[in-house]
């Protein structure tokens, strides 16, 4: 049923005289967040902004252009990312990252031949809430250690520029109205970055080197040059050999993760669906949009980006403003491929300082671990089930203490460590475990009150 208060639907071409805009509203809701990723593993933010915007567009056509969503780095990465590439080097973590994207594919194939029943038997609320809980607080210290540490030193300025932040970041979410309320951490990050300058904490060397040699060229040639910027990609075959990286630890710390991306990957589709008013998960189908989010991840490895997944900011754009077409999330991708080649952007990114990046953090990973909580209080789980108490308890302690699992099968090292650990054993616990219904609550994750169309 066509919602009355649609102002554009999903197959609907915006005027050119509002395109841009529009897209630019998008691309917006998703840099601070899809650029921290870049920032906290060290991965280049121009192939984090490419990678998004070509995803997108893949995500988009294998969805046959019809769920309006946009792809940004996975904040569940960001700790499996952090030890493959302090292991194995960049290389080792995108072929980890290419082995996740396939675990999408394999799934999807998976529901369509057999629906989604068991996926909701092996991923109830009762593991993937506390494991996203784990995500959110086992990135917590990377986030204070940014705010106020400068070289393991205690820094009262540096803390302040994080505070500033934060204040802006909190009262945004808190208090702006309309395009405004749906990039709060983005505002957050630019007052951040001025405070900082204002307090002398910016390196701004790089963006003055990239800004001389645009006003310096000699000729429209240089001055492109200037301007255009290839950016740092990783490229499989070309800067490396996958199978000279590849070692079965890196699909031991970066696959199971997938397992709770996917459970991510489904409540945006509801939540999605109910804003538009169409049931996404029957049409085009479950097994569409996790193809089309394990294809952009698998994209991502090939350029060197982090993983992709679907983004709950831009979801936002579309509630605000109900403008719900696919054209619009398009010229989004595009434009952030765009600026991912446009070198004094790059820049401007690498200048923005850690304890403004800390600050946002600090919200940003605690809204992880609170959405986590959010999905067992929706599903109405009952913790005076001993079952569900035991479960998430378990999780909980292994993932944020950083428990591992070390063996090794013939010459084959394999680690299983932290939040890839946790949710391994609450899958086999919930499976185990007598009850298994109590696990499940009483929300559906499969289900939406929308009409199919």
């Amino acid at each position: 049923m066509k919602r009355l208060d649609m102002v554009m639907d999903v197959r609907d071409v915006p005027k050119k005289s509002q395109w841009f805009m529009l897209s630019l509203q998008h691309l917006f809701a998703m840099f601070g967040a899809t650029v921290l990723v870049p920032f906290l593993t060290d991965l280049p933010p121009a192939v984090a902004l490419i990678s998004s915007g070509t995803g997108t567009l893949a995500y988009l056509l294998i969805t046959k252009g019809k769920i309006p969503v946009y792809l940004g780095s996975s904040f569940a990465f960001i700790a499996p990312l952090v030890t493959a590439i302090g292991d194995s080097g960049v290389p080792g973590a995108m072929v980890g990252s290419f082995f996740a994207g396939l675990v999408y594919g394999v799934l999807a194939i998976l529901i369509m031949g057999f629906g989604t029943d068991w996926l909701m038997k092996v991923l109830p609320p009762i593991v993937v809430g506390p494991v996203i809980v784990v995500i959110g607080l086992g990135l917590a210290p990377t986030a204070i250690n940014m705010a106020m540490n400068v070289d393991g030193n205690y820094s009262g300025l540096h803390f302040s520029v994080a505070m500033v932040t934060l204040v802006v970041a909190i009262l945004g979410s808190l208090f702006f109205k309309g395009f405004l309320s749906v990039i709060p951490i983005l505002v957050g990050i630019v007052v951040g970055y001025i405070y900082a300058l204002i307090v002398g904490v910016v390196d701004y060397s790089g963006i003055v080197e990239s800004w001389n040699q645009i006003v310096s060229a000699g000729s429209i040639g240089e001055f492109f040059s200037a301007i255009f910027v290839a950016p740092k990609f990783v490229i499989p075959f070309v800067h490396y050999s996958p199978f000279e990286v590849f070692n079965w630890s890196l699909l031991a710390l970066m696959v199971p993760v997938a397992l709770v991306t996917i459970a991510e990957h489904i409540g945006d589709q509801m939540v999605v669906s109910n804003v538009v008013g169409r049931n996404f998960i029957k049409d085009p189908g479950l097994h569409r949009s996790i193809l089309g989010d394990g294809v952009a991840t698998m994209i991502a490895s090939f350029l060197g980006g982090p993983p992709n997944t679907t983004y709950g900011e831009n979801i936002g754009v579309l509630a605000i403003t109900r403008i719900f077409s696919v054209f619009v999330i398009a010229g989004a991708a595009v434009l952030a491929i765009i600026f991912g080649f446009i070198g004094i952007v790059s820049e401007v990114i690498m200048s923005i300082p850690e304890p403004v990046m800390g600050g946002v953090s600090i919200l940003l990973f605690g809204i992880i671990a609170s959405s986590g909580l959010r999905m067992l209080i929706d599903n109405q789980i009952n913790f005076a089930e001993n079952r569900n108490l035991i479960i998430s308890s378990v999780i909980l302690v292994i993932g944020i203490g950083g428990a591992m699992v070390k063996f090794s099968i013939g010459e084959v090292n394999i680690e299983i460590a932290g939040m890839a650990l946790a949710a391994i054993v609450g899958v086999v616990l919930n499976l185990v475990l007598p009850g298994k219904e109590v696990g499940r609550g009483k929300g559906d994750m499969f289900e939406s009150d929308v009409d199919s169309k």
